[in-house]
């Protein structure tokens, strides 16, 4: 099951669900800012995508949420409690994941 965690008021997150569906598939589509991520499921997408918490953030955003200088599961929790500072989208299919920025990005998983 393809999954993208998704913010339908980002245009690369719209783009990345649009070429999903070109494909034929019909990602399990989750409104990160509705229901963010628990740090355990943060942590597990963070291990698919093969990157640290400090690689997801939005910079202007975890500064303006306070949680820039935040490093490891101090971070994981912090982005959980304020998920618009983590970057999107971010599809997983299966055990791999990737950013979709560029969208393209998302072809090599699906």
């Amino acid at each position: 099951m393809v999954r993208i965690y998704h913010n339908p008021r980002c245009s690369k997150s719209r783009q990345t669900l649009a070429l999903i569906e070109e494909q034929g598939i019909t990602p399990d589509v989750i409104a990160y800012l509705d229901t963010p991520p628990t740090p355990q499921e943060l942590t597990d997408i963070l291990v698919k995508l093969g990157m640290a918490p400090e690689d997801i953030i939005r910079k202007k955003e975890a500064k303006e949420e306070g949680i820039s200088d935040l490093r490891g599961a101090d971070l994981i929790k912090a982005l959980c409690d304020h998920p618009r500072a983590i970057e999107r989208p971010i599809v997983v299919n299966g055990d791999k994941a990737v950013l979709g920025r560029p969208p393209e990005n998302v072809l090599e998983i699906l």
